[in-house]
């Protein structure tokens, strides 16, 4: 039986939306996954690290995946129930977890890490991220890439000027590492495709990623979910492209 309108908004409007667990959107939301296997290849990198920093962390839950941890493994996460959630879970594992407001400086000394990691940061910043890296050591990361899920951006919001749009590109942080002193030594850029199938699973996740759609609310933009769920009950999936780009930059020295 189709749910009602009211039923599926008003279900995910009372959800908790915090850490960075997407499991709630299991049956009602695919995302394609990048071919290089992010958290896989992050694991591999932390298991021959001595000293590693997780930077935006979220609520832990890509480093709690990790199998073998460096001796030395800190978190950093800026929203406080986040922060919480962080705790709970990498605590267990010997990480500590350090609230941070995820701007420069990092509280830490410089050349504090052989390993910087990162998995969708807000914003990478590059000066303070070879700041804390040893000579010889390694930012591996996977951003948020440029026009990501903008078909859904621009349903709400309408067409985006094209310095919005470009946003994150990967030529930008390429640059941005360069003028840090980072040598970039593998940069790759996919185009992936999600798919929602309820506007529950839309407001969910625009209440969880909440840079897409700044102040979202469900009120405000009731209207718009109510189009939004008719196209889908006639058309199927609402279909969205997302981009991901993998950094792999190392410290001279």
């Amino acid at each position: 039986m189709k749910r009602s309108f009211d039923d599926l908004v008003s279900e995910a409007a009372s959800v908790s939306v915090d850490g960075w667990d997407f499991s709630w959107l299991d049956g009602r939301a695919t995302e394609q996954r990048p071919s290089w296997g992010y958290a896989r290849s992050m694991s591999e990198r932390m298991a021959t690290a001595s000293a590693a920093l997780d930077l935006q962390t979220g609520g832990g839950e890509v480093l709690a995946s990790v199998p073998r941890f460096p001796r030395l493994t800190v978190a950093t996460e800026g929203w406080p129930p986040n922060v919480a959630r962080a705790t709970r879970l990498l605590h267990p594992l010997g990480v500590a977890v350090v609230a941070d407001a995820d701007e420069p400086p990092l509280p830490f000394a410089d050349e504090s890490f052989d390993l910087v990691v990162s998995r969708h940061p807000v914003t990478p910043w590059w000066s303070e991220i070879a700041r804390v890296l040893t000579p010889g050591g390694t930012y591996f990361a996977q951003h948020v890439g440029p026009y990501s899920v903008f078909e859904l951006v621009e349903f709400f919001l309408g067409p985006q000027p094209e310095e919005v749009r470009n946003g994150r590109h990967p030529d930008d942080d390429r640059a941005a590492a360069e003028a840090a002193g980072l040598e970039v030594v593998d940069l790759r850029f996919e185009e992936l495709r999600t798919e929602f199938f309820d506007v529950g699973a839309v407001v969910y996740f625009l209440r969880k990623v909440v840079w897409m759609v700044p102040g979202f609310t469900v009120e405000e933009y009731r209207p718009h979910l109510a189009a939004l769920h008719e196209q889908i009950e006639a058309e199927g999936p609402f279909v969205a492209t997302t981009t991901r780009f993998l950094v792999d930059a190392r410290k001279p020295g």
